[in-house]
Order: C-alpha cells, then sequence, then structure tokens
C-alpha cells in the first residue's frame, strides 16, 4: 500500500475501470468525523502525485492499530464537501480530494492486517479493497433512536432563552455538551455522550 504503486484505474480518459484507494486519516480528524455526522470526507493539502479519479473506491483507514473505519467513492467537489469537519456551514475547499461515504464503521473500526498506507493517499489493490470491504459485513439494521440536549438557560422570555440556547449548542457543540439518547420506547435505557462515546453523568457513580 504505497502512492508508488500503478494506478488500477488506468491513465487515459478512456480508462473508465474505477481505481481502489487507501485514505489514512490523522487521530484529530477521526475524531472530528466521529462527532458530527457528514454524507462526504473532504481532504486537502494532499500531494499532487497520486490523485485518485471520480468514481474511485476509497478504504478509510486509521492507525495505532491499523483499522478500517470507512468505505466510500471519490467525488467531484461541489456544494456538498466541507472544509472544516466541525463546521457544517464552512466552504467547499478548492482542489479538495471529497470521498462520498458508502459503508461506515466510524464507531466500531474494523482491524487491518499488515502495514499501513505510505502516505494520506495510497493506490490500493483491487482486490485487497475488496477484502477489506467484505470485513464489514453488511449494514446493521437501522432503527429510531431519541436523542435530546437539555440546558438550564436564564432568560427574560421563550424567545430568549431558546436564542440563548442555540448560541450555547453552536459555541460548545459536541465536544462539550452531552447528548442524551436512547431507542424508541425505551427511554430508561438512556446513555449520555460526549465527544462521540457514551459518558457517564452521574457524579454519585464516580465515587
Amino acid at each position: 500500500m504505497t502512492d508508488t504503486e500503478p494506478r488500477t484505474s488506468g491513465t487515459t480518459d478512456a480508462d473508465t475501470t474505477p481505481g481502489a484507494w487507501a485514505v489514512l486519516l490523522p487521530a484529530e480528524r477521526y475524531q472530528a468525523e466521529r462527532l458530527v455526522h457528514h454524507d462526504v470526507l473532504e481532504l486537502t493539502g494532499l500531494p499532487g502525485s497520486a490523485r485518485p479519479r471520480p468514481g474511485d473506491r476509497v478504504a478509510v483507514l486509521v492507525e495505532e492499530p491499523l483499522r478500517l473505519v470507512a468505505l466510500g467513492r471519490v467525488t467531484r467537489p461541489g456544494a456538498e464537501g466541507r472544509e472544516d469537519p466541525d463546521d457544517p456551514q464552512s466552504d467547499p475547499a478548492a482542489g479538495a480530494l471529497v470521498v462520498t461515504y458508502t459503508r461506515r464503521a466510524l464507531d466500531e473500526p474494523v482491524p487491518v492486517d499488515g502495514p499501513a498506507p505510505d502516505g494520506p493517499v495510497a493506490a490500493l489493490d483491487p482486490a485487497r479493497w475488496r477484502a477489506l470491504a467484505d470485513r464489514l459485513g453488511p449494514p446493521p439494521a437501522r432503527r429510531t433512536w431519541l436523542v435530546s440536549l437539555d440546558l438550564p438557560i436564564e432568560a427574560a422570555t421563550r424567545a430568549e432563552a431558546v436564542r440563548i440556547f442555540w448560541s450555547y449548542v453552536q459555541e460548545l457543540g459536541p465536544r462539550e455538551l452531552p447528548a442524551f439518547v436512547s431507542p424508541a420506547g425505551d427511554e430508561l435505557a438512556m446513555q449520555a455522550f460526549v465527544l462521540g462515546v457514551e459518558a457517564n453523568q452521574d457524579p454519585e457513580e464516580d465515587d
């Protein structure tokens, strides 16, 4: 898995066979992707060589240890791309590599054998990509969850309280505010999440 491997997608415009690539995320970017849902992964500041083309398949990896966290396909930069993963309102970055997610395992990464890619983007043998994709298995069944965020707000009116509430949400975000989630119909199973992971909010249990 090195960026010096020959391109599996060919070198001519007439060749439409999708290539396969490995994208290695820094730890900080992986944590940012876990905090807020994004339809795409946008990467900037990449070297000019080893450039995937639209339609190429991508395996998204993280290190220490090496794990598979998502699959996707390269798409053309557009309105769906965001420069800052923590700011869904930021503008798309010019010249970015944009990967549309097709399968996520951000919360339960799959261990990967072998060496890490040599660089942030590296060509990947199609058979290797398929083997990684097969390790994810079928996507889990979707269900309905109830998610809430309760903040005590001091204000003169209801409208002012709502404005202050959204100000706190935008300022603090998922890195500091606990969100409470439970399966629909089973509120007693409610659990707090901070920084994308379960967080105990009962000080008595910490004693």
